[in-house]
């Protein structure tokens, strides 16, 4: 996902993102939607299938 995309999803949830990095900005949707922060912890299996990044989540590379 896109970093503009990112940023209209946490404007729509309130979530300030001034000088946050993707994987941050990506780690606190997570909490605001009630899930783990584990966006890209580098696991091989995920079983949070319905999660919005899972799909980025898995190819993230640091």
């Amino acid at each position: 996902m896109k970093m503009q995309e990112i940023r209209d999803i946490s404007k729509k949830m309130k979530i300030k993102t001034a000088n946050m990095k993707k994987v941050d900005i990506i780690k606190t949707i997570q909490r605001a939607e009630g899930n783990d922060d584990c966006f890209g912890r580098g696991a091989n299996e995920c079983g949070q299938t319905r999660c919005l990044w899972y799909g980025d989540c898995l190819s993230f590379s640091g």
